[in-house]
């Protein structure tokens, strides 16, 4: 198992539950969209699988561990097997495009000769190739979540979860953006991509579970009636 969700509970200082009893699994290989109106606990799932928090109640299982029990020593490890795309970017403002993009395999002690055709490869793909020598000042917001984008892939990770990948970009630049995470999950990474976009749930057709309300519902067909609702 991939990511497991027992009963998870979350619930920030104020003590108001943002997810409540969230209960679902997903293996290797396996992707699913995640939607559901603006605040309805989609940012703060993503959070937990990434261990930037810890659930207040339940059983949180990756890649087989229980993390709800596991030590903060041996969290490291599982973080370096996720790639993340979240919508602040957190992009190293020292640094210039190719080396954010490069940071993950630095980290990893992966040598420059193995990794340097992977990230130009990367951002070529998300159009920055003319921008690999680029501050994160000089950046535009779309071309930050792409930058962000090919550094939470360019170690082709176990598991990536992204927030909104395609919230900055036009749609042809965001249609490419989905192909890249396609092929990866055909290579098999597993994926959860939370997005409003309903035009790119419906042409991908992929699995959806939507939360509301902190709850999460299950769909493999989200009515759009209730994405025009929730705006």
């Amino acid at each position: 198992m991939i990511v497991g969700f027992e009963n998870i509970g979350l619930a920030y200082e104020d003590g108001a539950e943002v997810l409540r009893s969230v209960n679902f699994s997903l293996d290797e290989g396996q992707f699913r969209f995640l939607t559901g109106p603006s605040g309805s606990g989609k940012t703060s799932l993503l959070k937990l699988i990434y261990l930037a928090h810890r659930p207040t109640r339940g059983r949180l299982t990756l890649f087989n561990n229980n993390v709800t029990e596991a030590a903060r020593d041996d969290l490291p490890a599982m973080r370096r097997r996720i790639g993340v795309v979240f919508q602040e970017f957190r992009l190293l403002g020292h640094l210039t495009a190719y080396e954010n993009v490069a940071l993950p395999m630095r980290i990893a002690g992966v040598g420059q000769n193995q990794y340097r055709e992977d990230v130009r490869e990367l951002l070529n793909w998300v159009g920055l190739g003319d921008r690999m020598d680029a501050s994160p000042q000089t950046l535009s917001g779309g071309e930050k979540q792409r930058v962000a984008l090919a550094r939470a892939l360019v170690s082709k990770p176990d598991l990536i979860l992204a927030d909104e990948p395609t919230g900055n970009v036009d749609p042809a630049m965001g249609e490419k953006i989905m192909r890249l995470f396609i092929e990866l999950n055909r290579l098999g990474s597993t994926v959860i991509i939370a997005t409003h976009d309903l035009n790119l749930v419906k042409a991908l057709g992929k699995p959806v579970m939507r939360l509301e309300n902190g709850d999460l519902v299950d769909s493999t067909t989200p009515d759009p009636a209730a994405w025009r609702a929730s705006g």
